[in-house]
């Protein structure tokens, strides 16, 4: 996502250049890591992709995954080419929440936590919680 989804924004406001690096490194961390504690010290049974947390882990990511799609979809078709302007966006989770693309995210890494019963995965679950909770709560104001 950190990488397809910049390219698929039509317009908008430019990223600064150092916050495209912060976040690239972050991405490139994170993912170190994620991949580091599955590899080298995660410890699973012969069974667990059977096991029930496991499958509800992968769904609610693969849910998560299908919600922050859409809703990046939506978002950015929300103005025709060269409209501006704040437009509340209508559609898919946008109906219940009104920040459905952080509530994706949200439920993917939750998922993703469920699935691998890590510290790592749970770490970065409840950090992405944080952070996108308070970018939710400020986009919902």
């Amino acid at each position: 996502r950190a990488l397809i989804f910049p390219l698929l924004i039509r317009e908008g406001k430019p990223t600064p250049f150092f916050t495209f690096v912060l976040a690239l490194l972050f991405c490139v961390y994170n993912g170190y890591l994620q991949g580091r504690s599955l590899s080298n010290y995660a410890k699973y049974p012969s069974g667990w992709l059977k096991d029930p947390r496991f499958i509800t882990g992968f769904i609610g990511w693969l849910i998560g995954m299908a919600i922050n799609i859409h809703s990046d979809h939506i978002l950015r078709n929300l103005r025709k080419p060269g409209e501006t302007g704040y437009k509340i966006p209508r559609g898919g989770m946008f109906e219940y929440v009104s920040g459905a693309n952080f509530f994706g995210e949200i439920l993917e890494w939750f998922g993703f936590a469920l699935a691998c019963c890590t510290i790592e995965s749970l770490a970065f679950a409840l950090c992405t919680l944080f952070i996108l909770g308070s970018r939710a709560k400020q986009h919902h104001q």
